[in-house]
């Protein structure tokens, strides 16, 4: 799905950096400059519920979309630090228009 994505966002125009873990993710934050995160919920290292809290916590105004095939997590608590949450589809769709409409908040 991450490959899926990074083409899908790179025909928008977007420069995608990928991780295949919560660690890796917050590794990639500390060293590169990021204008938006896109998280799934369920990661190996560390779920996307903590790398949420710990990006919130270090870049407070970092835009983060959950983006998971589980919706009944929108519910949760821990998810509503996140600036978007969108539920994983074939088309890709909103989400994209998810992206665009927060990286044009933060222009």
């Amino acid at each position: 799905m991450r490959l899926l994505y990074k083409e899908e966002l790179e025909d928008e125009g977007a420069e995608v950096e990928l991780a295949a873990s919560g660690p890796e993710a917050l590794e990639k934050l500390e060293k590169d400059s990021i204008d938006l995160v896109l998280l799934d919920i369920k990661m190996p290292g560390m779920d996307g519920v903590e790398v949420l809290r710990r990006v919130k916590e270090r870049w407070k105004d970092l835009p983060v979309i959950l983006c998971t095939a589980y919706p009944h997590y929108k519910h949760d608590f821990g998810t509503w630090a996140s600036d978007a949450y969108v539920v994983k589809s074939s088309d890709l769709t909103e989400l994209k228009q998810t992206v665009k409409e927060i990286l044009s908040k933060t222009e």
